[in-house]
């Protein structure tokens, strides 16, 4: 055992809405088909909320998955990061209400906007506070309430049928040993901040939302498929090949990649551009679409039930989105 303190994940849970959304279901609004979207985005189905349950409920069961999984309990948390694109309200932050709806002692509570990057931003913060010995316990949350602001129309039609709901935790500990964290890489190019953006309600417009502002859809999320593709398909491999050269590690050193779920074809590139084996590469957007911060973690939990990480192996975090933010994480597990 080395004497240098670590962060690690402890213990992991998701949670995802009951409701099953098929392909079939965007017919009803749009000119689309389970093929079309099976060809262009890799997804079946995805998961929305059916009820007001907003972000921080998601999190409830996915909290208590991740608590039990750690052996921990609500008190023995020291901290609380929350990321999310989507917060239950613009204030407060949904790391509040999480706080007060799992009783939670008077602890920090954090909120993160970096949306599908949030989870990667999240762990370099958490992994500041272990190293620096502040906290022990830090409560990382990445959960997004997506399906109640989608523009199920023709003019919508390239995000509705991509972003979903769901959440997930992880519980960010200290240790000694010869694992966890090694590094975090960070970045952002803030000039392609419309290429993915909600436009309003916004502090620069007054009123912040009238009949004009819905009218033009400002308030729906708008994405430029393929410049957020031909920028993710270049970002990706950097990130990853700037995490891999860090740690004096290649490609073939990388046990596990969990890129973000933002398309099948995106994670195929990516592969391609980095001569990955199927089984080095983690993909379950085809079961629950794009759900932004979550889908790391998600695809993480997932992971871990499905023993594909074993002692030792060395696991890769990648993300891009809105922004445009991108990042990576290289842990050893």
């Amino acid at each position: 055992m080395n004497n240098i303190l670590n962060s690690y994940i402890k213990g992991m849970g998701y949670y995802v809405p009951e409701q099953i959304i098929d392909n079939e279901y965007f017919t009803n609004f749009m000119d689309t088909s389970d093929q079309w979207i099976r060809e262009r985005t890799g997804i079946e189905e995805r998961r929305f909320v059916n009820n007001n349950d907003g972000p921080s409920d998601l999190a409830i069961p996915a909290v208590e998955m991740a608590l039990k999984n750690a052996n921990l309990c609500v008190d023995d948390i020291d901290f609380i990061i929350f990321a999310t694109s989507t917060p239950d309200y613009y204030i407060p932050g949904s790391g509040c209400l999480i706080q007060d709806k799992m009783n939670f002692k008077n602890i920090g509570a954090l909120d993160i906007r970096c949306q599908c990057s949030g989870f990667i931003y999240g762990l370099s913060v958490a992994d500041q506070y272990i190293k620096a010995k502040t906290y022990k316990n830090i409560l990382l949350i990445a959960a997004e309430v997506q399906s109640t602001a989608m523009d199920l129309s023709n003019e919508g039609r390239n995000t509705a049928i991509i972003f979903a709901d769901g959440a997930a935790a992880a519980v960010i500990s200290s240790t000694n040993g010869d694992r966890g964290l090694l590094s975090t890489h960070l970045h952002t190019d803030g000039k392609y901040v419309k290429e993915l953006w909600v436009e309003a309600p916004s502090s620069k417009m007054n009123p912040r939302l009238d009949q004009f502002i819905l009218s033009q859809k400002k308030h729906f999320l708008y994405m430029n498929g393929k410049e957020v593709f031909r920028h993710a398909i270049k970002r990706f491999p950097e990130v990853i090949y700037e995490a891999l050269d860090a740690n004096n590690l290649s490609t073939k050193d990388i046990d596990l990649l969990i890129p973000h779920q933002a398309n099948l074809r995106i994670s195929q590139a990516i592969q391609k551009k980095m001569n990955l084996d199927d089984n080095q590469i983690v993909s379950n957007i085809h079961k629950y679409g794009n759900t932004t911060a979550a889908s790391i973690p998600i695809a993480l939990c997932e992971s871990i039930s499905n023993n594909q990480l074993n002692k030792g192996d060395i696991l890769v975090l990648a993300a891009f989105g809105s922004g445009f933010s991108w990042g990576s994480a290289i842990l050893k597990w």
